[in-house]
């Protein structure tokens, strides 16, 4: 059927002004139910905010990390909500079914892709920021903390209790609980004890009919989806309750840098067949980037480590099994585990009270890939590595191998969704990042690490091309990233972020949210293929 050019665009007029009306529609009844719902729980609306409200972008903005995301979206919340309560969520729940809105949650506001502040349809935003808080249980090791609260206020407090407990968990202290646990949560003790979500020993769920449940309520699927499959494919994760490890009073560290004038080539080749079989009490992360040395470009390898125990025990390790570094004495610092986190979250020197910072708004657009290694890349390889990182577009860019080994090989690989375990030396973390002045021009830097990772695609995993799932990234299975992805769709990034796992996350998910009330661009779907 051909429509009349001269009245097609009457038709396309009404159709704007019937979408715009009923978007309008839908947010005035989103807040008036909503409000309801406040009233019948006796809840203050004050944590409601919408955009007529003065503090709406500052809080909308207060978390977000990475500007590139937000900067290509067309929509912004109709409501954000920062519940107090349990029952403020789930009032949101009710309302966002009644409505047909899609809800998010958000955490940290650390997600690489902006998946919890995001959307390409309209959608409201649970925020847990005033969820936050933290129980330590000295006697039995024991703390549940709130998913609102940042990994920093976590170690913080776990420090106020203890000087010997801690918790493993990344390293950048604004990260917030709910997202870190619930998709692995890699750190500077992960050889040693593990990732974050092997310690989850229970936790605290709303799912999508707004019914509460603890470990024993939710099942044992959904128990196992919820550490590290991404807890908001399945319900908000309100607290988790993780059983605390046991720490010496006194850890070393140190950073050390050599330049390819220092055989940084050598060295890190080196280093591939010793990070994954050294004492699982060192872990020998490795930074890599182009730098500037005595007014000459070039590669700068970051050694920077955390060893749980005293430099004298620490020197021989390396003398006899990683002599190339060349590690002395002087390089290292010895300190408490707790003043270690302010040091590998780059505050050395500041007080501990920098660990409770949750403000500053990011001006950082960055774009971030993973990858795994099971076999050394040959020097060759690495040579081609900085010729990438030499290029005029990677001036912020940054690679970062974090090895594997120890405690991580203990657990196979369904154990939980984390499926990265024995067959790995270590994690690519690809990044490249560049100012808001640069933005209009930001599909260089995006182009360039695209072009980093298809090269590395030859030393890597392999079917499937394994991926870390906080370190999320839409270019997996781009052209599908669908609000609703199908499993077939969905597929392509699952088996990467999960491996086999993936099956059971779908099964999982279709016993729990058949109607896939939560959901994003990279959720687990609920058809099942079977």
């Amino acid at each position: 059927m051909q429509i009349s050019s001269s009245i097609f665009p009457v038709f396309l007029l009404a159709f704007i002004f019937i979408s715009g009306a009923s978007s309008a529609h839908n947010k005035n009844d989103f807040f008036e139910c909503l409000t309801l719902q406040y009233r019948k729980s006796n809840s203050e609306t004050d944590s409601i905010y919408t955009p007529k409200n003065a503090s709406y972008s500052s809080v909308l903005q207060s978390t977000i990390r990475n500007l590139r995301p937000a900067s290509n979206s067309g929509q912004r919340p109709f409501v954000i909500i920062t519940p107090e309560h349990e029952s403020e969520i789930q009032a949101a729940i009710y309302c966002s079914k009644k409505l047909g809105m899609q809800l998010k949650v958000r955490s940290g506001g650390h997600d690489y892709e902006g998946l919890s502040y995001i959307s390409e349809t309209p959608f409201v935003i649970v925020d847990m920021r005033n969820l936050r808080s933290i129980s330590v249980d000295t006697e039995k090791n024991t703390a549940w903390v709130q998913t609102g609260a940042t990994l920093g206020e976590l170690y913080y407090t776990i420090a106020e209790n203890s000087r010997t407990l801690a918790f493993t968990a990344g390293v950048c202290p604004t990260v917030g609980v709910g997202g870190h646990f619930s998709g692995g949560g890699y750190g500077m003790m992960s050889r040693k004890h593990g990732i974050a979500a092997d310690h989850i020993i229970d936790a605290k769920l709303i799912d999508a009919n707004g019914r509460i449940h603890d470990r024993k309520s939710m099942g044992e699927d959904l128990f196992w989806a919820i550490r590290g499959g991404g807890g908001t494919s399945f319900g908000i994760v309100v607290a988790f309750k993780v059983q605390l490890i046991v720490i010496p009073e006194t850890v070393t560290v140190f950073n050390v840098t050599r330049t390819l004038e220092q055989n940084a080539t050598q060295i890190v080749h080196r280093w591939q067949y010793v990070a994954d079989n050294i004492d699982e009490n060192l872990l020998l992360r490795l930074f890599l980037r182009s730098i500037n040395s005595s007014g000459k470009r070039t590669i700068g390898a970051f050694f920077t480590s955390l060893y749980l125990g005293r430099v004298d025990d620490l020197l021989p390790i390396m003398q006899e099994k990683f002599p190339e570094l060349g590690l002395v004495k002087e390089d290292c610092i010895e300190m408490p585990w707790i003043e270690s986190t302010v040091y590998f979250a780059g505050f050395q020197g500041q007080s501990l009270d920098i660990l409770l910072n949750r403000t500053g708004v990011s001006t950082t657009f960055f774009k971030g890939k993973s990858d795994y290694v099971k076999q050394p890349i040959p020097e060759n390889g690495l040579k081609s590595i900085w010729k990438f990182l030499n290029k005029e577009d990677a001036n912020r860019a940054e690679l970062q191998f974090s090895p594997y080994g120890g405690r991580i090989n203990d657990f196979s690989e369904s154990e939980i969704p984390f499926p990265h375990r024995a067959g790995n030396i270590f994690m690519i973390h690809y990044v490249v990042g560049w100012s808001e002045e640069e933005n209009a021009d930001s599909e260089r830097q995006i182009s360039w690490i695209r072009g980093l990772y298809s090269f590395m695609a030859r030393y890597v995993s392999k079917s499937p091309r394994a991926a870390y799932f906080n370190y999320r990234d839409l270019d997996i299975g781009m052209n599908n990233n669908e609000v609703n992805p199908s499993y077939k769709q969905a597929s392509v990034w699952g088996f990467k972020y999960f491996k086999n796992n993936f099956r059971r996350l779908v099964h999982v998910k279709s016993q729990v949210d058949p109607t896939n009330f939560y959901r994003n661009e990279q959720s687990i779907p609920p058809v099942s293929p079977w």
